[in-house]
């Protein structure tokens, strides 16, 4: 089976041995050469990264890379091998060629587990710790150009779950369908969303709506067909969950905002 998963990273990484695994720069235009393949060739986006985030990388797949499944993951950030036994390596229990091959046999398109949010709908999550504006500008365009996903848009936003990261695998025909869609919302999201007093943090937008579009568009396709199959992630390095826990909270009950990533 004929997979390749993009790596996004912005740096020199470990990366998995697996020749499943492609890792690409991310944001390379400009950038010192790290080794690795970049997303400043062919078709790409590569100067939108401080904005579009792993998307540049998300991009480069859908008009560079030739191959029958394609997935995206993050160089601290990988779906866990289906094998519950544990390593203390963590690159040991990232999911392998055998564990895609299976979940693809199963499912149409790999997801990570479901994240919840519990107290919060994935609107009010994201209007508490970054700027709701964002979302209201999508669901117009959506209402606008794509009106058959406005329901699913409903759904999605007042749902406490959602599948997170921009992280998937699936056959290249869907990840480019998934792509013209998401895209063109995006590239029409651009001049209705002012930018220019946002600190570096603030700026990754559309990285971020993305990842509540991508739920939107599941949402639509899996009552027209599409199957999944949801897998757990792994951490590369240790996750502050105190004090992700403790920002979450405050950002709910007391409205302060996120300033910085976890």
């Amino acid at each position: 089976m004929d997979i390749r998963i993009i790596v996004a990273t912005h740096k020199k990484y470990r990366m998995p041995e697996s020749d499943m695994y492609l890792p690409i720069q991310v944001g390379a235009e400009g950038k010192e050469d790290i080794g690795y393949e970049r997303d400043d060739k062919g078709d790409n986006i590569s100067y939108k990264n401080s904005t579009y985030s792993e998307l540049t990388g998300m991009y480069y797949g859908w008009k560079n890379i030739d191959a029958k499944y394609i997935g995206l993951v993050h160089y601290r950030r990988y779906f866990a091998s289906l094998d519950r036994r544990k390593s203390k390596d963590p690159f040991e229990n990232v999911l392998t060629k055998d564990d895609a091959k299976k979940c693809l046999e199963e499912a149409d398109i790999i997801v990570p587990n479901k994240r919840r949010y519990y107290i919060e709908s994935l609107y009010s999550h994201y209007d508490h710790t970054l700027d709701g504006r964002h979302l209201r500008v999508a669901y117009k365009l959506i209402a606008k150009h794509y009106p058959e996903y406005i329901a699913s848009c409903n759904r999605v936003y007042h749902r406490t779950w959602g599948y997170m990261f921009n992280m998937f695998i699936t056959r290249k025909e869907i990840w480019d369908r998934y792509c013209e869609w998401l895209f063109d919302i995006l590239r029409r999201m651009e001049p209705n969303i002012d930018l220019s007093q946002s600190s570096d943090f603030e700026a990754r937008v559309y990285g971020r709506v993305s990842e509540i579009l991508f739920n939107v568009w599941l949402d639509y396709n899996m009552r027209h067909g599409l199957s999944i199959k949801e897998v757990r992630c792994i951490h590369m390095e240790p996750v502050n969950w105190l004090n992700k826990g403790a920002s979450f909270l405050k950002a709910k009950f007391i409205g302060k905002k996120y300033k910085e990533s976890f």
